[in-house]
Order: structure tokens, then sequence, then C-alpha cells
């Protein structure tokens, strides 16, 4: 994952909104954690946002995060999701999630009373949908799988050795099979 922490996502373009989330602000009285979630207008009619919450609470409840824990979903095409690629991993293509951790590159400051603000999970619509499309799979499932994998990147799990790919992947199994609210 990118060794230096983006500056504070700004979402796309100026035509980018928020849809049907808490904000990072604060977590509602139904929720635990505190998902802000911007989808690009493009694809806010093709994207299950209440679906991509449920499955990041998933994650922060399996991984035991304090009530009040917050991170960022963004939903945005290819051509963002690259220059962000080139940018912070010197990679220039399209990928399908990147994941910025709060605690990644220079220290992320918040207050000592605040809750844990876990980073920023970039997922490339366009992407998930090609490769749901090549899997035979729907592409709400392709997102979900992504949500799960970039949150679990914010958790600091990562899949550079065999060993660290096998755990990474058993434990988004035991996630995306886990009964949720869907």
């Amino acid at each position: 994952m990118p060794s230096e922490s983006p500056p504070l996502w700004n979402g796309p373009p100026s035509e980018a909104r928020n849809v049907g989330a808490p904000s990072v602000d604060e977590p509602s009285d139904e929720r635990r954690y505190a998902i802000d979630i911007q989808v690009d207008p493009r694809y806010a009619d093709r994207v299950p946002v209440a679906a991509l919450v449920e499955v990041a609470e998933r994650v922060l409840a399996r991984a035991a995060q304090p009530a009040g824990t917050t991170l960022a979903l963004v939903v945005t095409d290819d051509e963002t999701i690259r220059s962000l690629n080139r940018a912070y991993r010197k990679v220039d293509s399209a990928t399908d999630v990147l994941s910025f951790a709060a605690t990644e590159g220079e220290g992320f400051v918040t207050p000592d009373d605040a809750p844990p603000y876990l980073g920023d999970v970039i997922i490339a619509f366009p992407t998930a949908q090609a490769q749901a499309e090549a899997e035979g799979k729907r592409v709400e499932d392709a997102l979900r799988l992504l949500v799960v994998h970039g949150c679990l990147h914010l958790l600091g799990y990562d899949h550079a050795t065999p060993e660290e790919e096998a755990t990474m992947w058993a434990l988004q199994a035991e996630i995306l099979a886990a009964p949720g609210k869907e």
C-alpha cells in the first residue's frame, strides 16, 4: 500500500456528493461506527450504499474497533484511482482499490479523546464492474469484497507473503460469509 499518506480526501471532482450514510462526524443512534461514503454521481444508481456501509461495519466489529471509529469509503472512476496510484504507489495504471491508512506516513493528528480515524478506502467502480463481469458475479459482491479488502488494509493486514495472504483471504471470506442485514 502507499508509503505516504495522501492529503485529506476531498472526494472526486466537484460533482461528487455524499449519499446514504452517516457523516464521519457523528455515528447515528443505529450505527456503532461512522462510515462516510462518497459516490461519484455517475455510479450512484449502481452502488449499494447500505450494503457497503454494513460490510465495513462488519469488518470493524470483527476487529473489535471501539465505538465511533471512523473511515471513509469513496467510489470513483478509473482515472481518479489511476492518478492516486501514480502519485502514491508510482504505478501508472488503474487498480480496483487503494487504502490510505491514517497511520501511514506522517502522523495523522487526532485529539486524544477522539474516536480512531482509520483512513480512506478508494474503489474504482469501472474496474470493479469489469472484474465482476469477468468472474460472472454481481457488481455488488465485487464492491463488498473490495470494501472488506480495503478496510483490512486500514487495520494493518497485508498480502505480501503467502502466509499474510492466506490470513487476509480467510478473514475476507469469513466476514463476507457472516450473516448481515442485507
